[in-house]
């Protein structure tokens, strides 16, 4: 017994037992054992003794998944996105323009799925479960593990690519000769030629002041001629502005009939300009002689906050809910046509430019679409399925003509109107600041085609004569952006850019004659001029035998 105590293992267990008795807290390790990695809990006294805990079975290996055996491509897709589904309250209008970004983030994401997602040539089949047969009714007992790693990681090119490198190295175009650190399918994207974004200046070119300009959102003081004239209202006078030499010369003041502009059209062609008040007056000057043509002192029986042309067809809407057609030819200072189809204030009217119909929209949320030339819908029934082309019978005053269609998705006023010069047939609306939507219509069948959420409010409109794009400016917010002008792309509704500089609601808009150039005016007295657009393309004609004109010496 004694050489027992003295021999080396007799040694080794002495020190073992002296290690545990000092090193107290090593008692209440966990034991693991080294073939299955898994640790058991010693019995020791519990420090709780009215709640003893039983300790749970602790797997300490950790388990590191094979990529081919996961679906890379499906977990890529079930990634949470960056956003919340549902709009939220605090979205706000993009103080840029989004094209380079948008297109910038579009080719990442393709070039991200595709390097984190490559194809798989063998997909994973679902485990089967074990046929039962009546032979073997009992099942086998679980075998013991051996020492051999339970869990491995396989390399995915081992597994894919089974055959012998030969195969691959025949292959001039294989990834093992690529010096790219991206893929074939990357590169080919990154390579491919890309859509060219025309660039819009962030600046206007020219700010004038303009005293006076009234910030009312139910007006509208600036317009744009095809002689490239700009007549704007201020107070009680009404103001040109020459494009070409930047001259200025005021049309008429009246002030000494103690009235205030509240509106200003001018002609498709020529030099007339109409002018409505907050009186209910209607005058019409000739802007080359500065002389008065016309004047109806009755023309409503409340301000006259909108006007619009159509050849020597002059239609007005007032604030008594009425839309007036006269024609400036006649002498007769009667309307010969009266059109009743707002509860409240006419504040848009926007004649088609073939001549077609004509859309109000006034303060009661409402759009109507008329037709004078007595057109009827092709089948009323079935048209408020939609839900956008309810009609109701117009009554009041004059002629007592419903409108073709009347429209009540709008939960503001709709003062922004605009006619597609590029597609028959479709209008684009805007709301005020309890809607804060474009909608986009189709005359044709009453239906609504598209909106788009501008979140906020909505106060002019206007198409693009050279691209089919659309201007909209902005007043009211419920968020940090306002008071911006910006242009979207149509039908996709993509912004294109988004113009800031007014520190008021921007209620007035206008466009050249040529297509570039659009002004603004806002309650903060100042029209600002920006470069929007691209030239018209196209712009040489050919030669040819029927232009007369080229003959003459």
């Amino acid at each position: 017994m004694s050489g027992l105590k003295n021999s080396p293992f007799g040694k080794r267990l002495r020190a073992t037992h002296q290690d545990n008795e000092e090193d107290g807290p090593r008692r209440n390790r966990q034991r693991v054992n080294p073939i299955f990695y898994t640790a058991t809990s010693s019995t020791t006294k519990d420090t709780t003794p009215e709640s003893p805990i039983t300790m749970r079975e602790m797997y300490g290996d950790r388990f590191v998944p094979s990529r081919d055996a996961g679906d890379m491509r499906t977990s890529y897709h079930l990634m949470d996105e960056s956003g919340p589904s549902t709009p939220s309250k605090s979205r706000i209008i993009p103080t840029e323009s989004d094209a380079l970004k948008e297109q910038a983030n579009a080719i990442f994401t393709s070039i991200l799925h595709t390097e984190v997602t490559p194809p798989s040539p063998r997909r994973p089949t679902s485990p089967q479960r074990p046929t039962t047969s009546s032979s073997a009714t009992t099942t086998l007992p679980p075998s013991t593990p051996t020492r051999k790693r339970i869990f491995h990681y396989t390399s995915p090119a081992t597994s894919a690519n089974p055959s012998t490198p030969t195969r691959r190295l025949d292959t001039p175009t294989d990834e093992a000769y690529s010096m790219s650190p991206v893929r074939a399918e990357s590169r080919q994207l990154l390579e491919s030629p890309r859509r060219q974004l025309r660039s819009v200046c962030k600046t206007p070119y020219r700010v004038l002041d303009a005293p006076e300009l009234a910030d009312d959102f139910y007006l509208n003081l600036v317009d744009w001629s095809n002689t490239n004239v700009l007549g704007v209202g201020l107070g009680s006078c009404v103001y040109l502005w020459t494009a070409h030499n930047a001259a200025v010369s005021k049309l008429c003041d009246l002030a000494g009939s103690n009235d205030t502009v509240s509106s200003v059209s001018w002609v498709q062609k020529g030099t007339l300009l109409a002018i409505g008040t907050l009186s209910g007056r209607m005058h019409i000057y000739d802007a080359n002689t500065l002389q008065l043509q016309r004047l109806y002192k009755n023309a409503h029986t409340q301000r006259i906050g909108a006007l619009a042309w159509n050849s020597h067809i002059l239609s007005s809407g007032s604030r008594d809910r009425m839309v007036h057609h006269r024609d400036v030819r006649e002498p007769s200072q009667r309307p010969f046509k009266r059109c009743a189809g707002h509860r409240q204030e006419v504040c848009g009217l926007k004649w088609a430019r073939d001549g077609g119909p004509l859309a109000s929209g006034g303060n009661d949320n409402k759009v109507c679409i008329w037709d004078l030339r007595g057109s009827k819908r092709a089948s009323v029934t079935g048209s408020s399925t939609s839900g956008s082309g309810s009609v109701e019978d117009a009554g009041g005053s004059g002629s007592g003509d419903a409108p073709l269609w009347k429209f009540h998705e709008h939960t503001a006023a709709v003062k922004a109107l605009a006619w597609d010069p590029h597609v028959s047939g479709v209008l684009a609306t805007g709301g005020g600041t309890q809607d804060k939507h474009i909608r986009f219509w189709n005359t044709f069948n009453g239906t609504m085609l598209s909106e788009l959420d501008t979140g906020s409010q909505v106060c002019n409109l206007i198409w693009s004569l050279t691209s089919h794009e659309l201007v909209s400016t902005h007043g009211f917010s419920s968020t940090t952006a306002q008071n911006q002008i910006c242009i979207w792309k149509y039908p996709t509704l993509n912004m294109v850019a988004s113009l800031t500089g007014h520190t008021h609601r921007v209620l007035y808009l206008a466009m050249s004659p040529d297509g570039e150039t659009i002004v603004t005016g806002a309650g903060d007295e100042t029209l600002r001029f920006w470069n929007a657009f691209p030239k018209k393309e196209g712009g040489e004609k050919r030669e040819t035998r029927l232009d007369y004109g080229r003959l003459i010496r």
